[in-house]
């Protein structure tokens, strides 16, 4: 993979698909689960989020190292590169069981089982759903203030 696109480095570009895409899989779960007759119209999109966000974070913090690699860092503009860095890699931590129980529900769903058991690995990918919103959320918030204010 190279860490350049026409002299961008990547992981900016990178970190702007999983700013959108993470918080859509996140939206998409609690509506998934909040609104049953939802589910069949909107529920196999809301696995396609999740699926590509999954695919994203890894790519990101990829991407992230290979950026940090190559800048010549120290002092507090460091410590916060790392503590960004280390928020974001607790992010996949979120978002492939947001992914895998969002694949169980409409798996379940599409397989004819009880509404109430779908409703209950919805909820616990609503539960995942939340981490993920909140670690990137943190995890973008570090990253802006390592890049815009590193000495505040």
């Amino acid at each position: 993979m190279p860490d350049e696109i026409l002299g961008i480095p990547l992981h900016p570009l990178i970190v702007h698909a999983v700013v959108v895409l993470v918080p859509l899989a996140v939206l998409g779960t609690l509506v998934f689960t909040s609104v049953p007759r939802w589910r069949r119209g909107y529920g196999w999109l809301v696995v396609a989020f999740s699926f590509v966000a999954l695919v994203t974070v890894p790519l990101a913090t990829r991407t992230g190292r290979r950026l940090r690699d190559t800048l010549e860092l120290g002092g507090p503009v460091l410590e916060k590169v790392q503590e960004h860095q280390q928020m974001g890699d607790r992010l996949i931590w979120a978002v492939a069981p947001m992914f895998v129980f969002n694949l169980a529900a409409m798996l379940m769903l599409r397989a004819g089982r009880p509404t109430r058991e779908v409703t209950i690995v919805g909820l616990l990918g609503s539960i995942a759903a939340l981490a993920a919103g909140v670690l990137v959320l943190l995890t973008g918030h570090l990253g802006s203030q390592a890049v815009w204010n590193p000495t505040g």
